[in-house]
């Protein structure tokens, strides 16, 4: 199929063109005809499938049959970023249409959006507790939307939004299409989705939580302590372009990234603590190619869009399963294909056998200079993160390394 088959309006396939695509993904072939005829929708889409799209599009050529200048589409994502890269959508797919838009979320000055949104504008792309803000204030009312988006539902739950969103569903008015995109469907996923539509039409870009089948994926068993190391030799290798690491704090991005600089690494950190301005400035610097790695938490990666993306490293795995698939979904995007690395030391074997278990898959080993077989054989109370450090790993003291072995890995 083609865009062309989508019956789309021809500023859309205009838009489209110019972005060089002329095959739909699966998820937006699946998507774009039902919601087209004004159906509700629930979509199981893992990152880098297209999603955004696929309800960008539909949205925006129904937005075509009247044009009143009032709020009439309504978008909630879980993070500043993700936000942002949905408004970038809008602005892309809708460069050639008179619709206007803004997108509002906190840890910025609230004047600049109240002033964008007292001007007019007909999509409102934001997060829950900025939105919420600003209706209490009366800066926003919700009593025109058509359109309502809740994307990547799980993450709103897995970051508490769920109390949030309740109370700006209830100020929506009850005609109105939704949309609804989750990367997994919880039973409180589910829950969430069947008070939210109505006679949906269900559509999955992939089976429920597996992974990308363009990525490959391997695990490096490793003593905690060896972790730096093996990531110094990982860097020698000319084929790590544009690299996403991950960590379970924002202390432990904030120490990696460090480490790295400290190493000749052009690198920068980002999670929750940083200022938006910060966030950006990395994200810029990440996109550009200005810095070679970007070091992140789960909660602050949502919504990193980036098609280049080489390599995804889980320095320490994710304390729930479900992220694993959130964050290798950082690469292989747009077609392309993409590697991601685990780290396992012992003390994180039992998360390893949580996420195989979740995606139905064993993740192939690698050997290398640093292998623990102590990892790779734990067992028991030795395989799981002390109780103090759930969420937190441990993580020793980076210094400034030089030397080192050409690395040399061996797959089984």
């Amino acid at each position: 199929m083609s865009f062309k088959e989508l019956n789309l309006i021809e500023p859309l396939e205009k838009a489209i063109a110019k972005q060089g695509y002329s095959i739909p993904t699966p998820i937006q072939s699946k998507s774009i005809p039902p919601l087209l005829e004004g159906r509700d929708i629930i979509g199981i889409a893992q990152t880098g499938t297209g999603k955004t799209a696929a309800f960008v599009l539909p949205i925006l050529q129904r937005m075509t049959e009247r044009y009143p200048r009032v709020l009439r589409t309504l978008v909630l994502a879980p993070t500043r970023e993700l936000a942002a890269q949905i408004g970038e959508s809008f602005s892309v797919y809708g460069q050639f249409l008179k619709f206007k838009h803004t997108v509002i979320f906190g840890g910025v000055g609230q004047t600049p959006q109240v002033s964008a949104i007292h001007k007019g504008v007909d999509i409102l792309v934001a997060t829950p507790g900025r939105l919420l803000d600003l209706m209490n204030q009366g800066y926003v009312n919700l009593k025109d939307i058509e359109f309502f988006v809740l994307d990547e539902a799980d993450r709103m739950l897995d970051m508490g939004f769920i109390h949030d969103i309740r109370k700006i569903i209830a100020k929506l008015p009850q005609k109105r299409q939704s949309f609804f995109f989750s990367a997994t469907m919880s039973p409180q996923v589910a829950e969430l989705a069947k008070t939210l539509l109505r006679d949906p039409v269900r559509v999955e870009a992939a089976a429920q939580a597996t992974t990308v089948e363009s990525i490959k994926q391997c695990v490096f068993f490793v003593d905690q302590t060896a972790k730096e190391k093996l990531l110094l030799e990982l860097f020698k290798e000319k084929h790590l372009t544009c690299v996403l690491i991950f960590t379970r704090t924002k202390h432990h991005a904030n120490q990696l990234a460090l480490f790295l600089n400290n190493n000749h690494i052009n690198a920068d950190a980002i999670h929750g603590n940083k200022s938006q301005t910060a966030r950006t400035k990395a994200m810029s610097d990440f996109k550009s190619g200005k810095i070679k790695v970007l070091v992140a938490t789960d909660i602050a990666a949502r919504g990193i869009d980036i098609d280049n993306i080489s390599h995804v490293i889980n320095f320490e795995l994710p304390s729930e399963p479900e992220s694993y698939v959130h964050r290798i979904g950082r690469t292989a995007r747009a077609g392309a294909e993409g590697t991601a690395y685990t780290f396992c030391a012992a003390e994180e074997k039992s998360l390893l056998e949580e996420i195989e278990k979740l995606i139905r898959m064993e993740i192939e080993v690698v050997h290398h200079r640093f292998h623990s077989e102590k990892a790779k054989n734990a067992v028991g109370a030795d395989a799981r993160l002390p109780l103090r450090q759930q969420g937190r790993g441990r993580f020793n003291r980076f210094k400034s390394k030089k030397g080192g072995h050409k690395p040399h890995f061996k797959r089984r």
